[in-house]
């Protein structure tokens, strides 16, 4: 009897739970994006969600801890509304990244924690290091399998050193051109830009283009 009056008051306070930690990670995003992982503390996150540093603490252990569950909760949010929760394959993976661009541009609190984020991820015993490898050599991985996807379908061969420089390519014209927009919103079309640039590179690949512009 015991156990299962425990049982049921874990249940009920499991959704309140889940609601507080959604709103901690949405205000460190926040916090994390305005002032970097240096700079923005516990205490302000505490204070935007009317809790505690202790509160936090007793949420996600520590401040890495928190960081790394911010970086996780954009993946969840990021695929959540797919088939499967899953990126597609094929070209439907290069419709997403257009897709998340043209969402990106309607939400630039999380444009520019992803930005910070992964800026600061570059320095030693950053606590998103790990995280922002892995995420690189995954998304290079599906877009590179997306690319070959792609050619199988036409009955086309390509050049898998082309693909793979694509891969790396397209990523880094995500992110380049979401910092470009974060300086300069009034000049620089994300979803448009990046539309164009996604099809000059997998275009190039597709058709094993040889000659050079310039």
């Amino acid at each position: 009897m015991a156990d299962e009056q425990r049982n049921e008051k874990s249940t009920k306070h499991r959704p309140e739970t889940s609601r507080k930690r959604r709103e901690i990670l949405k205000a460190a995003s926040e916090v994390f994006g305005l002032k970097g992982t240096s700079n923005g503390t516990l205490e302000e996150i505490a204070d935007r969600v009317g809790m505690t540093r202790a509160g936090i603490l007793h949420h996600f252990g520590s401040k890495r801890g928190l960081l790394l569950a911010v970086l996780q909760y954009r993946d969840t949010s990021e695929v959540e509304h797919l088939e499967e929760h899953h990126i597609p394959g094929g070209a439907g993976l290069f419709r997403h990244l257009v897709e998340t661009a043209r969402r990106n541009a309607s939400r630039p609190g999380i444009v520019r924690t992803f930005v910070t984020l992964s800026s600061e991820s570059i320095t030693d015993d950053n606590a998103g290091r790990d995280y922002f490898l892995n995420r690189y050599s995954n998304l290079r991985e599906e877009i590179t399998q997306a690319l070959i996807d792609m050619a199988k379908e036409r009955k086309a061969t390509i050049d898998m050193a082309k693909a793979e420089m694509a891969s790396s390519a397209i990523l880094a014209v995500m992110d380049g051109l979401q910092l470009q927009w974060l300086l300069d919103g009034k000049h620089v079309e994300l979803p448009e830009s990046t539309e164009f640039a996604m099809n000059a590179l997998v275009w190039s690949v597709l058709n094993n283009l040889e000659e050079q512009a310039f």
